[in-house]
């Protein structure tokens, strides 16, 4: 009983010691691993932060050498996804703190780096180190002494050269230096004008890139032009020549003349006034002249050197309509004489012929045309339109 009971005790033991490391593997921050080869590791230790964006995310868990390089494992909290074109850095802080491994750049999009991802030497970088910048410094100082570039004095030669050219040229060095500086700053205070102008060049060019067979054409066409003008050079050398002489004679007139040319244009200018104000007189004469001359060839007996017509000036109209008539075109309605309307409605009762403005004076349509009224009645052996022109056209 005794060898069970130590038996039951041990089994007891080994379940809660397993399930009291279960527990607390759970409660560990699942992980991922990545492997880094660097070219030397200087301040990496074991237990070094891994970050990201300065941001503590996992530690360094091995460092090793291995050929050439060193090797460096660490794990980092699955929580954060790094980029699958990731890169590890070493940054030192400072010179004397610890240093850290920086994955770079941060997480934005896209794929990520898988668990236990390996990166080789060229998605790695180190900082220069203080040892590094003494030896690069010797390294200058031997190859400018006395052993390198200044074997022959050549070094010593040039400083003497820049010490001569600079020797009392300070102020003109200070000066250049200063106008370089304002040039600069100008160029940089109107960057957004010189960009926008580069800009402007670029969509121009591309334009005539566009154009090009247009721009070809007309490049065509300005060549023969130019081989026109040079077929023609003697008799356009000659015209310029006859030109110049004429221009030349035209000035010396126009200052000999120039108080007369001053009065003609003075008094053109008011016949032009006279001409714009009699406009209307003006269409009127000419709708009527070609008329007019046409009747009076018309009127003309050769046989008798006379012109056979009768004057009827004013038409069918009495002396009083007529006018009546001139008065309405001559003043406002309001100014016609109380008899003018008076006889208007006279002629309008007794249905006697009314003239356009006696039946504009009463605020009635202007009278159709003749075609489209009833002829008037008239006595045998009249014509009947007594007008000079009803007379040449003879009776109806």
């Amino acid at each position: 009983m005794r060898h069970i009971r130590r038996w039951l005790a041990a089994a007891v033991i080994v379940v809660l010691a397993g399930v009291v490391g279960f527990a607390v593997w759970r409660r560990e921050t699942p992980t991922r691993g990545l492997v880094a080869h660097f070219s030397h590791a200087v301040g990496i230790l074991a237990g070094s932060d891994v970050r990201v964006l300065g941001v503590r995310i996992g530690t360094v868990v091995s460092v090793s050498p291995q050929g050439q390089t060193v090797r460096v494992e660490m794990r980092y909290d699955s929580s954060y996804e790094i980029p699958a074109g990731a890169q590890a850095v070493v940054v030192p802080p400072s010179i004397v703190s610890d240093r850290y491994v920086q994955l770079t750049p941060a997480y934005t999009s896209g794929a990520t780096l898988p668990d236990g991802a390996d990166l080789p030497v060229d998605r790695t970088a180190v900082p220069l180190e203080l040892d590094d910048v003494y030896a690069t410094l010797d390294d200058l100082n031997r190859a400018l002494g006395p052993n390198g570039a200044n074997a022959d004095g050549a070094l010593s030669g040039l400083v003497e050269t820049a010490r001569k050219n600079l020797d009392g040229n300070g102020q003109q060095l200070h000066d250049t230096l200063a106008g370089l500086s304002d040039a600069l700053s100008t160029v940089a205070d109107g960057s957004d004008d010189l960009f926008g102008t580069v800009d402007n060049l670029q969509q121009f060019t591309t334009a005539l890139a566009t154009s090009d067979s247009q721009v070809r054409e007309l490049n065509q066409r300005l060549a023969d032009v130019g081989e026109q003008l040079a077929a023609e050079r003697d008799d356009l050398a000659a015209a310029l020549h006859t030109l110049a002489t004429a221009l030349a004679d035209i000035t010396t007139f126009v200052r000999d003349n120039r108080e007369a040319l001053s009065a003609n244009v003075t008094a053109l200018a008011d016949i032009s006034a006279v001409l714009v104000r009699q406009q209307k007189a003006l269409i009127d004469v000419l709708d009527v002249a070609p008329l007019a001359v046409s009747n009076l060839n018309l009127a003309y007996n050769p046989r008798s050197g006379t012109l056979d017509t009768r004057d009827n000036a004013m038409g069918p109209y009495d002396p009083a309509s007529y006018v009546c008539s001139l008065l309405v075109n001559a003043v406002p309605a309001s100014q016609v004489p109380q008899a003018c309307l008076d006889l208007a409605k006279t002629l309008q009762q007794r249905g006697m012929r009314l003239p356009a403005e006696l039946r504009r004076l009463l605020g009635q349509p202007a009278a159709a045309s003749p075609k489209a009224t009833a002829p008037a009645q008239t006595t045998p052996g009249t014509t009947s339109d007594p007008t000079l022109g009803g007379i040449l056209r003879g009776g109806s």
